[in-house]
């Protein structure tokens, strides 16, 4: 089963980015479980946890049709030990809020060098940290996303992700997200069958499909090998909708949510349904 969605926004309550999923034709959806630009937020109380439940269940919703994803202040591969242990303590707590909700995995950029320490110096900061966070949780995966590789930015080559991967004690809580824009901006061509063949083919090589627990849907405004992390509609960039048919007819992206970032939210239910005639929902 396909399951295509949207990040929406959970104002108001993390009960509404439920129907704000239904409001689109969502069968997943992506949300922020706490303001994703403060470190510190009040805990959730028992109501708010009982409202997003209720509206899960209300919806039809299933833990494995959701992608949380954590705030971007958070860098776990971070040079500094004050900032590496502030990201830390704030991982940490993303994970417990998405226990609390009955959430089963939380999506995240794996970390930054910031040009201070080496990759594979940062690399293994991240990777301790992940082991630290599932030490203290119960029943979250933590997902790494792959990155398009601006800046100092980490995570952008599948080996990457392979090698924090290998460093992770408890390899079952351990998954990744998969961005077409960051993948089409890091190198991995994606704009014909062929291409999606040899760049699938390698990710599967090098990370494995069995560690495949979200994608993101996004089409690049800037060409291949770019660098440059920026969102376009399904179709109006560089990669086209090659791709996102591919990914809509192929088994191998059954049963994980298929996420939309793209930048116009007017399109999303169109788009969502584009993708489902593809699968043939």
């Amino acid at each position: 089963m396909k399951y295509f969605g949207a990040h929406v926004s959970a104002s108001g309550g993390v009960e509404n980015a439920v129907r704000n999923a239904q409001q689109i034709g969502a069968t997943a959806f992506a949300l922020f479980t706490k303001n994703q630009r403060q470190w510190s937020v009040p805990a959730l109380t028992a109501e708010q946890i009982h409202l997003f439940k209720e509206a899960m269940r209300e919806a039809g919703f299933t833990a494995a049709q959701v992608l949380p994803h954590d705030s971007y202040l958070i860098n776990l591969g971070h040079p500094d030990s004050d900032g590496l242990q502030k990201s830390r303590d704030a991982f940490f707590e993303e994970m417990e809020r998405c226990e609390r909700l009955g959430l089963d995995r939380l999506n995240f950029h794996p970390g930054s060098h910031l040009k201070r320490i080496t990759s594979l110096q940062s690399l293994d900061r991240i990777a301790e940290s992940i082991n630290m966070a599932l030490e203290r949780s119960t029943g979250v995966t933590a997902v790494l996303e792959n990155t398009a590789g601006q800046g100092s930015n980490l995570g952008f080559a599948f080996e990457h992700l392979a090698y924090i991967i290998e460093r992770i004690e408890d390899k079952s809580r351990v998954g990744v997200c998969l961005d077409t824009c960051h993948s089409f901006a890091a190198g991995y061509d994606l704009r014909t069958k062929e291409a999606c063949d040899k760049t699938f083919e390698e990710f599967d090589r090098v990370v494995g499909f069995g560690y495949l627990r979200g994608m993101h849907l996004n089409d690049a405004m800037r060409p291949l090998g770019s660098r440059i992390d920026r969102h376009s509609p399904l179709g109006d960039g560089e990669i086209g909708w090659e791709c996102f048919k591919y990914i809509a007819s192929d088994s191998r992206f059954d049963n994980i949510p298929l996420i939309l970032e793209t930048p116009d939210e007017a399109r999303w239910a169109q788009e969502i349904e584009r993708l489902k005639e593809y699968a043939n929902l």
